[in-house]
């Protein structure tokens, strides 16, 4: 029977910890490696259209093809989809990004945003996180990702989905086990610190972070996080569109340019 074919990606570079602990949990399957070359935290779906993008060959254990990137993580998925590979993948795997993909931070993840670029090709794809960002636990989390990623490959997504798994910061106690989660509302949000320049004296700013905390779900992953459980949430991302809103103002909206089509503008109102 034929391996699973994944291509391996992450935001925190090709020599993270955490992609190479991703890379030794998958390592039994068909793997490849296209990664940036450097930490592209926070790049959310970002691609680079105004400078070269250069691809070049990476050493990496048991001769795996790997190859490093001057971009974001959605850079290298494009280029490896367009002109690394010469074929498509059956999965696409990014992380094991070190802090927390939970809540609302995925709009803002590199992590997350390397398999959502698969998504919109009809690739599916799991992007892994650890809630812990000063003691992430990689190689604890190698024993789960086998069973996860054989558990989508075996029931797979829907087209356009991703899954987003993270794994809680007390890891090092007793898990509880694993929770299909509903997305949280927390997010990282700005604490900027303000820097002066040493020489010239003017002001700049370390945007810097802080976890902003809501009343979540008993069934958000940032709720079942802090109860120890590994969480999945699936997003579905190749649909945006709030279908409620434009069901309930659709005929508002368009009946607004009849209403403006004939009013005189400012100009002749002045004639």
């Amino acid at each position: 029977m034929e391996k699973p074919f994944i291509l391996i990606t992450n935001d925190d570079g090709i020599t993270a910890p955490g992609i190479k602990a991703l890379w030794q949990a998958l390592s039994s399957y068909d793997v490849v490696v296209a990664a940036p070359i450097h930490e592209k935290s926070g790049s959310g779906l970002a691609i680079t259209p105004t400078r070269p993008l250069q691809i070049r060959e990476f050493p990496w254990k048991e001769e795996t093809p790997a190859w490093s990137i001057n971009g974001t993580p959605a850079d290298c998925v494009k280029l490896a989809l367009s002109v690394i590979l010469n074929r498509s993948p059956d999965l696409i795997v990014s992380g094991i990004n070190k802090g927390s993909n939970s809540g609302r931070s995925v709009l803002y993840s590199g992590t997350v945003g390397g398999v959502i670029e698969g998504a919109i090709r009809n690739i599916p794809g799991i992007a892994f996180s650890s809630e812990s960002f000063d003691k992430p636990q990689y190689e604890a989390y190698e024993k789960y990702i086998p069973s996860i990623v054989d558990h989508f490959l075996t029931h797979p997504l829907p087209k356009g989905s991703i899954v987003n798994v993270t794994f809680p910061s007390n890891f090092e106690g007793e898990l509880q086990g694993f929770k299909m989660a509903r997305q949280g509302k927390g997010f990282w949000t700005e604490n900027p610190e303000k820097r002066f320049h040493p020489a010239e004296g003017h002001p700049y700013y370390w945007l810097g972070g802080k976890w902003m905390t809501f009343q979540e779900e008993e069934e958000s992953d940032v709720a079942l996080l802090k109860k120890g459980y590994i969480t999945a949430v699936p997003l579905h991302v190749s649909e945006l569109t709030d279908f409620n809103h434009l069901q309930n103002h659709k005929i508002l909206f368009e009946d607004l340019f009849d209403k403006i089509k004939d009013t005189p503008a400012d100009s002749e109102k002045v004639k």
